[in-house]
């Protein structure tokens, strides 16, 4: 299994488990974790599952593809640490993964 955090914006903290080849996005929905809306269902067409991944994770994690560099453009507060939770697919290499999660969604 490997461990995912959710920080929200007020610093309250969620460690979910999840499976190899899950998306970020999933796991988040699966359990109800606020603040990440996925409108779109996964489809790299919004930016409402938009979270920032900490680093040393974020370095682990394959380049954004111009798809979700697109959409990143409309997301609420973007920065270097931005990512869509629909593109990011988890794996033994991300157990620890700490995610925060944005005040607002675009």
């Amino acid at each position: 299994m490997i461990e995912v955090t959710f920080i929200q914006p007020d610093g309250s903290r969620e460690t979910l488990q999840a499976k190899p080849n899950d998306r970020l996005m999933d796991v988040a929905l699966d359990n109800g974790v606020a603040g990440i809306k996925a409108q779109c269902g996964g489809g790299c067409t919004c930016c409402t599952c938009h979270c920032w991944v900490a680093e040393p994770w974020l370095s682990v994690l394959p380049e954004p593809h111009q798809d979700e560099l697109d959409m990143l453009e409309y997301a609420w507060g973007r920065n270097e640490h931005s990512r869509l939770a629909c593109q990011v697919t988890l794996d033994e290499d991300l157990h620890g993964i700490t995610v925060d999660v944005p005040a607002r969604q675009a």
